[in-house]
């Protein structure tokens, strides 16, 4: 019966202090003091990458060559081994070229004459003047009114029809009383 107001207890008794809980190795390494002053240094191994081949020159020069059938075109890039250019050139730890620098190019200075003059100013200034000059004009464009049928005829009546006074020869011969 567990303890009233307490978890009830697990079955299992704990070794005792001399216990090493995981896997227990035989090996001395050396501790701190080895580690800290012997370093274990792995030489970088020369990475050579393979880059894929270039189809599109390979058959450029095929063609140049005279390679009209897929057999002559598959000699052609046996024997012909094309490869891509490397375009990245600081991918894999390249050397990288002596006059490269890194980063964004710096701004062009600000002319100290041009903030003298206020000329942001008036460059802002006239491009405002432009701005609502164009607004008025497309405002204007959208208050009138478009159009209809009914307001083009009452500003172009059509012409008034003449009336005939020919009747078919057949409504002739009808007889009518006196």
């Amino acid at each position: 019966q567990p303890e009233v107001g307490k978890p009830m207890r697990n079955c299992y008794s704990l070794p005792g202090p001399d216990f090493t809980y995981g896997m227990y190795l035989h090996k001395r390494d050396g501790g701190v003091a080895e580690a800290i002053g012997h370093w274990d240094s792995v030489k970088a191994k020369p990475h050579v990458r393979i880059l894929p081949r270039d189809f599109v020159t390979m058959g450029r020069m095929a063609v140049g060559e005279g390679c009209t059938t897929a057999r002559e075109f598959a000699l052609y890039y046996k024997f012909k081994d094309i490869r891509c250019k490397d375009e990245g050139i600081l991918r894999y730890g390249c050397k990288i070229p002596p006059g490269m620098t890194f980063g964004r190019p710096a701004r062009p200075s600000t002319p100290f004459f041009d903030l003298m003059q206020h000329r942001y100013k008036e460059l802002w200034m006239e491009s405002q003047r432009a701005r609502t000059v164009v607004q008025h004009v497309v405002k204007k464009k959208i208050s009138d009114v478009r159009g209809n049928r009914t307001t083009f005829l009452r500003t172009h009546p059509p012409p008034p029809k003449e009336e005939s006074f020919w009747h078919p020869q057949r409504f002739e011969k009808v007889w009518t009383p006196h």
